[in-house]
């Protein structure tokens, strides 16, 4: 099915907003400003990165996601947990308990995205091995990561490892193996992914580097959570001990540094928190990272435990991870490698970058926009508070020259004005005094 080519999952409640530019300031891509008292999301440099939800402390940021009832026009439906889920419960002892939980509340299968992270580490050894391109070679399992990377950072588009996240091959995988159980069409096999982060749906609704969907819904975790727990508590221990086939390598890439020890990585940087990324981003455009082969790079604070869309704390749920891969396998069972494996494992659409940032797309014109902004940022006082509306300084002079803002907006050149005004409107009411003279023509 051909995805459609816009979406976010990012929203805003007007009527929560209350123009505190917290989210104006902290966005990657400067893709908030604020007007008449309220924010407004510009959907083009939106990364869905969800930065501004964690941040927004009037709760007026919220992420779309889907419900069971996507599903019911389905006649098998299988769930799809991030490894992220089996960390949200306290006191959880197996993670089979999350799988028989996730069929008890309708799912009538379940397909561990660990379980194909697995495979995508064994890939990416592989593909590593006999790599020649440019180095270092940057993660493609975070999708906020590759927005951000297309927004802001388009050069190094060809840094990316070209293989598929983890969630896309399991929905690959699942389909097809729900079709030789079932005899089902592929078409009437439902799939959800049970999420994180709004990145995350985003990617299910607007894939990168895929033709088509695999993904039917995106769940929060948050959402379905409630459910899982109610299960859960009735269990008893022989009902689930044999269901989930997911290994250590697989749980262990729901935390920073996962996908990295799980790939066999030595020479490598793994870091979380969008405005760290950004920061080692910026290196590698400097080319400072010459020696090194690998980055592993997630928007959320400690990797996917960080993610918005979760319910537990992240260095909770961390430390819930390590705990529970110490009972597990080093490898998971539920798939063995297939022979259509590396059909499947790559990119099959090419990640193009998005020209948002570029001032025009006549050079001519670039440059003389980028002459006036600079013009005007010589008139502001560089102090970056955001009273404007806009980010920076730098973003607001950018503003006016697009025809978006007025050198108005600064409140520090109004106030000269304004001031400028009343004292021309005081001189006038108050005129000087001259002297009278004689006429000397007498």
């Amino acid at each position: 099915m051909e995805h459609q080519t816009y979406f976010h999952s990012v929203t805003l409640n007007k009527d929560l907003c209350r123009g505190c530019i917290n989210c104006v300031k902290r966005c990657p891509t400067e893709a908030i400003r604020v007007r008449d008292g309220k924010a407004r999301i510009l959907g083009e440099r939106c990364i869905d990165c969800g930065e501004c939800i964690r941040v927004c402390p009037h709760h007026a940021k919220r992420a779309l996601s889907d419900g069971m009832e996507a599903l019911d026009g389905f006649k098998y439906k299988i769930a799809l947990p991030a490894p992220v889920l089996f960390a949200q419960v306290k006191h959880l002892d197996h993670t089979g308990r999350i799988i028989l939980a996730l069929k008890r509340i309708g799912f009538d299968d379940v397909y561990e995205v660990g379980a194909a992270a697995e495979l995508i580490s064994q890939s990416t050894m592989e593909y590593m091995a006999t790599y020649q391109g440019p180095i270092p070679l940057i993660s493609s399992a975070c999708p906020a990561v590759l927005r951000l990377i297309r927004v802001r950072f388009p050069d190094l588009l060809d840094h990316l490892l070209p293989l598929q996240p983890p969630v896309e091959l399991a929905a690959v995988m699942a389909r097809r193996a729900a079709v030789e159980k079932t005899g089902l069409k592929p078409e009437e096999i439902g799939i959800a992914f049970i999420t994180p982060c709004p990145a995350k749906v985003t990617a299910v609704k607007v894939p990168l580097g895929n033709q088509s969907r695999n993904i039917d819904a995106a769940i929060a975790i948050s959402r379905i959570y409630p459910q899982l727990i109610q299960e859960i508590k009735k269990m008893q221990p022989e009902e689930f001990v044999h269901l989930s086939h997911m290994g250590r390598i697989g749980l262990s890439w729901a935390a920073n540094s996962g996908e990295s020890t799980g790939s066999g990585q030595r020479r490598y940087i793994a870091a979380d928190g969008i405005e760290n990324v950004i920061k080692l981003l910026e290196a590698v455009e400097d080319e400072q990272f010459t020696r090194l082969d690998f980055m592993e790079l997630s928007a959320c604070p400690g990797g996917c435990v960080g993610g918005v869309m979760n319910v537990e704390n992240p260095y909770a749920a961390a430390a819930r991870i390590k705990r529970l891969a110490r009972d597990l396998p080093h490898v998971g069972t539920q798939w063995p490698t297939p022979e259509w494996l590396p059909e499947e494992v790559f990119f099959n659409k090419k990640i193009e970058p998005l020209n948002v940032m570029a001032l025009s797309n006549d050079p001519t014109q670039a440059l003389e926009m980028f002459a006036e902004i600079q013009s005007y940022e010589r008139k502001f006082p560089g102090l970056d508070c955001g009273s404007c509306g806009s980010p920076t300084c730098h973003a607001l002079a950018e503003d006016i020259v697009k025809g978006y803002r007025t050198e108005d907006d600064c409140i520090y050149l109004l106030k000269d004005k304004l001031e400028h005004l009343a004292e021309s409107l005081a001189g006038l009411s108050h005129p000087t005094p001259t002297e009278d003279y004689e006429d000397d023509s007498e």
